[in-house]
């Protein structure tokens, strides 16, 4: 494997957004989720700026492909419809799981007397990641950041071959469970039957 030249700069899908290499393998400054949002409040940061805070470090997300974008409106729409009175799903919300980490899942649940404003790991229900072109990171390394802080049950939906990975039962390094469940067999929780979907059933066009 050829050494990774550490002065290049990448472009993202904006010419505006850049990451860099340049201090690869140096202690970088932390940064916390507070500092991120003073950033964004002081326009250095574009509220719409599609990065992630990952233990203190700034990462870009992937650009949305087609396939997440049409299963994703096609979750939101049945989900819904069936969502019981007791409880609340936030599309595309700032998840906050510690003062240095937080993440941007396609939808969260949580009980409706909790509120958005007390959303934290212990109080989501279910985390659901809709991804293409970011699978594996979010099959990996962003399972186990929700591992760690606890998120009971998280679902990484393949919005191409439209198969789930479902992990529960958070532990240190990643979750206990972790089970495959296809397009045509139901997807359910414990905490409402009302929200059960099967991939295959929805309207994808």
């Amino acid at each position: 494997m050829n050494k990774p030249d550490t002065h290049r700069t990448f472009e993202l899908t904006d010419p505006e957004r850049r990451t860099t290499q340049a201090a690869e393998g140096l202690m970088r400054r932390a940064f916390t989720v507070a500092e991120v949002e003073r950033m964004v409040a002081a326009g250095i940061l574009a509220e719409d700026e599609r990065v992630e805070l990952i233990g203190g470090e700034l990462v870009p997300m992937s650009a949305k492909g087609i396939h997440h974008e049409v299963l994703k409106v096609a979750l939101a729409a049945h989900w819904y419809r069936v969502l019981p009175d007791g409880l609340m799903l936030a599309p595309e919300t700032t998840f906050r799981l510690d003062d240095q980490t937080y993440l941007e899942p396609d939808f969260v649940f949580y009980r409706r007397a909790d509120g958005l404003r007390g959303l934290k790991p212990e109080t989501c229900l279910l985390a659901v990641e809709v991804a293409d072109t970011s699978l594996a990171f979010d099959r990996g390394r962003k399972a186990r950041v929700y591992a760690m802080h606890h998120v009971r049950e998280l679902w990484v939906i393949d919005a191409v071959k439209l198969e789930t990975t479902r992990f529960r039962r958070p532990g240190l390094d990643g979750y206990l469970e972790v089970t495959t469940v296809a397009s045509d067999t139901p997807l359910t929780v414990d905490f409402a039957a009302e929200l059960a979907v099967r991939l295959a059933d929805l309207d994808l066009t």
